[in-house]
């Protein structure tokens, strides 16, 4: 067992990307970006080829936020074996594919052989860490670290314990994600989805219903969050929101005089079900909206505003 506050963090220069997907490319890009060496592992065919690529795109997608070292690409080693990628990182962050017994396997091979105060990140976004770490035996430094798409954009990492997970390891991978200019947070208990996803879940959940029962088309109940909502959330969270929304008496007279009108709307909301009606009403409406553009081209357009509103929001913090 690593004694508290033993772990590594402001010492971290190299990281150890295992999973080298479109999620494990994007750490590795954000990562390189920040001067720090990676040391990347994936088992499956072409998957170097495949990693460079999409770490040179993530790079040009970083370049137009902040200065990217020239040449920084050089620092990307790619490993055939798990236990080369692993040798001498500060850092270890998992990207396999949804799978628990895949990542149980993976995660105790890992940490069978990094030194002890390595913590281990994993990107899951629907496991426990106290089920992901059960077959470690220094579990104590491992811990959900979940980026939300795209990670080399979006800012935020929940960080999720386990039961066996230390608060050290958790305050490490805080305060080094934190000084490499990402936003983290501590999940003070487990939950399925952690925080964001449970979030954008509620909200998706009522997007549904409202398409289900005819409220409104796919595309408008998208222009209205777009249009509407979303641009606030990119200020400020729900909570200060509401704050903001109480006027002069802050959330304090929003409760007071506003508060019954919530539960009402709470009380009215729906829970559907993705049947067959449901799921076709959905991918026509997503056709339309589409209107015949690649997912290709939906995510460059995505990336793209993405970056232009985080210059945007830097330039007025």
């Amino acid at each position: 067992m690593v004694e508290a506050g033993a772990f590594r963090s402001e010492a971290i220069e190299t990281v150890a990307v295992v999973g080298a997907g479109l999620i494990g490319g994007a750490w590795a890009a954000y990562f390189l970006s920040r001067g720090l060496k990676v040391r990347a592992h994936d088992p499956q065919a072409g998957a170097e080829d495949r990693l460079r690529k999409t770490v040179a795109d993530a790079l040009r997608d970083l370049s137009q936020l902040t200065p990217v070292a020239d040449g920084c690409i050089g620092g990307l080693l790619f490993f055939e074996r798990l236990e080369d990628a692993l040798d001498g990182c500060d850092y270890v962050q998992e990207n396999a594919p949804e799978n628990l017994m895949l990542k149980q396997g993976l995660l105790a091979a890992i940490d069978a052989v990094t030194a002890p105060d390595v913590v281990i990140g994993s990107s899951t976004s629907s496991f426990m860490a106290s089920d992901l770490q059960l077959r470690c035996g220094r579990a104590e430094r491992v811990l959900v670290a979940h980026p939300f798409n795209p990670p080399h954009l979006v800012p935020l990492v929940e960080l999720v314990k386990g039961s066996a997970t230390a608060q050290a390891a958790q305050d490490a991978a805080y305060g080094f994600l934190e000084r490499i200019g990402k936003v983290p947070i501590k999940v003070a208990r487990e939950a399925p989805g952690h925080v964001a996803n449970r979030m954008t879940a509620a909200l998706w959940r009522e997007a549904v219903h409202i398409v289900a029962e005819g409220i409104a088309s796919v595309e408008d109940v998208d222009r209205a969050i777009r249009s509407g909502p979303g641009l606030r959330w990119a200020i400020d969270g729900p909570h200060m929101l509401y704050h903001l929304g109480g006027g002069e008496g802050g959330i304090a007279a929003y409760l007071k005089h506003l508060g019954p009108a919530q539960e009402a709307r709470w009380s009215s909301l729906g829970a559907p079900k993705l049947d067959a009606k449901t799921c076709a009403a959905l991918i026509s409406g997503i056709e339309d909206e589409a209107a015949g553009q690649s997912i290709e081209k939906l995510s460059a357009r995505r990336d793209r505003l993405l970056i232009a509103l985080l210059q945007t929001l830097e330039d007025g913090a």
